[in-house]
């Protein structure tokens, strides 16, 4: 069978290259057409129609900056999938932009299926009433999302597991040790607290100097800041300390080997998570409570962070906003250090988020549902 899968950014192209191996073990005749980058490319044996760099835009002022080449994308993408007919077009994330493909598709026939749910329990929810007509399957990777869309929108889903938990669990039988990190790194022999910011500029210069601040008193660890790519590190100079280290291309293994860390909102809390890391989530805009009130009746949720949506329970501090302070971040962050009643009390939270999450294989699992589902009856 003929795939046409539509991934616009870089964790949307490894979730996808997998998904492609998975059908291509599946299903023998496998075809593939697709919008991403170099690890489909790699999986597919093809180039992408469109590559995720130049369809990346992120947020409401970029997205108008480069619009005519947004709409130049979605033109070249519906006129592919129009010149392709393939059996099954999948979605990966990215909705502002796949939720066209999909009503294109749909008019035309083709069968559409979603591989990874936009965030819909946190924002944008109306977008559901797009997936449920335009979207044949929806399998999603949070357990919590079943009961979102039932219960709210009367619309069965699939959970069909995290891909996080493999791909760390993969990821951590490659890691060096901790002495071989340290040396590669030139950092002394002496415990970790990893500062991870975030990967664009303004998460960086909202949240960076607030997060050493909060480390600074702890003098028995070092303080180790995760680059982000793309970011010249020069950046970071504006935010932090001199002389204060920062690694780049390898967040990973610094959360793994940190005694704990201060992290921003986003995957990375599930990664720093299912490495059993004590983290404090931190999230600064621009600071004043009637952002956060706002923030707060925006939000579908009661927590922003992946590890407590997955437990639906306070596995670790959310400071958000005017509560990301140096010191009331340095309170929370004191109590997660070894010895510290918040350290074990998080990692049993950790056990039971992993728990929640299951074993399953996302990629194989939505494969296998989705090649089953094509066959003639």
């Amino acid at each position: 069978m003929k795939y046409f899968i539509s991934a616009g950014e870089p964790s949307g192209d490894l979730h996808a290259s997998r998904l492609v191996k998975a059908l291509k073990e599946v299903d023998r005749d496998a075809r593939f057409a697709y919008l991403g980058g170099d690890l489909m490319a790699a999986e597919a044996g093809v180039q992408p129609v469109i590559h995720y760099r130049d369809m990346a835009f992120m947020g409401f002022s970029e997205v108008i900056r480069h619009l005519p080449q947004v709409l130049s994308n979605l033109k070249r993408a519906k006129q592919a999938i129009t010149e392709q007919k393939p059996d099954a077009l999948i979605l990966v994330d990215y909705p502002s932009f796949n939720l066209k493909l999909a009503r294109h598709a749909h008019e035309l026939g083709i069968k559409v299926y979603y591989y990874i749910s936009p965030k819909v329990w946190a924002w944008k929810e109306h977008r559901v009433k797009d997936i449920k007509r335009y979207v044949d399957r929806m399998f999603c990777i949070f357990p919590f999302e079943v009961d979102f869309y039932k219960r709210r929108h009367d619309y069965d889903v699939t959970y069909v597991g995290n891909p996080s938990v493999e791909e760390v669990d993969e990821k951590l039988r490659r890691l060096p040790s901790r002495e071989e990190f340290l040396k590669r790194h030139n950092l002394p022999d002496k415990p970790i607290i990893a500062i991870v910011p975030g990967s664009r500029k303004s998460e960086i210069k909202n949240n960076l100097m607030i997060m050493e601040q909060a480390a600074a008193p702890h003098d028995d660890y070092q303080t180790v800041i995760a680059g982000a790519p793309g970011i010249d590190l020069q950046y970071y100079g504006y935010y932090i300390t001199p002389g204060t280290p920062i690694i780049t291309g390898a967040t990973f293994e610094l959360m793994h080997h940190a005694k704990a860390a201060l992290v921003t909102s986003g995957t990375a809390t599930l990664e720093c998570a299912l490495l059993n890391t004590p983290q404090v989530v931190c999230y600064r805009s621009n600071g004043i409570k009637l952002s956060y009130q706002i923030m707060e009746k925006i939000l579908k949720v009661p927590f922003v962070s992946l590890p407590n949506l997955i437990a639906n329970r306070r596995i670790v501090p959310e400071m958000l906003v005017h509560r990301c302070t140096p010191k009331l971040v340095g309170r929370e962050l004191s109590n997660i250090l070894p010895g510290r009643p918040g350290f074990d009390n998080q990692r049993e939270g950790y056990r039971l988020m992993r728990e929640i999450l299951g074993d399953s294989e996302a990629a194989t699992a939505t494969a296998s549902a989705i090649y089953t589902a094509l066959l003639p009856r």
